[in-house]
């Protein structure tokens, strides 16, 4: 009797692992094209940027307000107190943040938008810290 539900179990699990591992490559999709849409993000605003110097609109409007989220709000606090730049990964050491590959690349990407959005800069490849006016 015991053989039966074995089988039904390890018949199930095959199946959710095979789900699972589908999930997976989903996910790594969708942060590789997450990373895309940033950087792109970034491009655009620092050509706006520069299309506003040469034009010399001094009306021009000014950033957007990053979004009205705890974790940009966490980010922008760390970043104020911080005395040098950080990569994502060292961000992702504040409380609350997680270390784990997923918040490194969901923090990277939150800082990438705040890059476009004017509050933060990203001075080297990676090294984010809060744009000094």
């Amino acid at each position: 009797m015991t053989r039966p539900i074995l089988e039904k179990i390890a018949g199930r699990e095959t199946a959710v692992s095979v789900e699972a591992e589908r999930l997976r490559a989903e996910i790594a999709q969708l942060c590789d094209r997450l990373r895309e849409i940033e950087h792109e993000l970034a491009e655009l605003a620092t050509v706006r940027k520069v299309v506003l110097a040469l034009d010399g609109d001094e009306s021009a409007p000014t950033h957007p307000a990053p979004p009205d989220n705890p974790v940009y709000q966490h980010i922008l606090s760390a970043l104020a107190d911080a005395e040098t730049r950080r990569r994502a990964r060292e961000w992702c050491q504040a409380p609350d943040l997680g270390g784990e590959a997923k918040h490194i690349e969901g923090i990277w990407a939150k800082l990438r938008r705040l890059v476009g959005l004017g509050p933060v800069t990203e001075t080297a490849s990676g090294l984010f810290t809060l744009r000094r006016q």
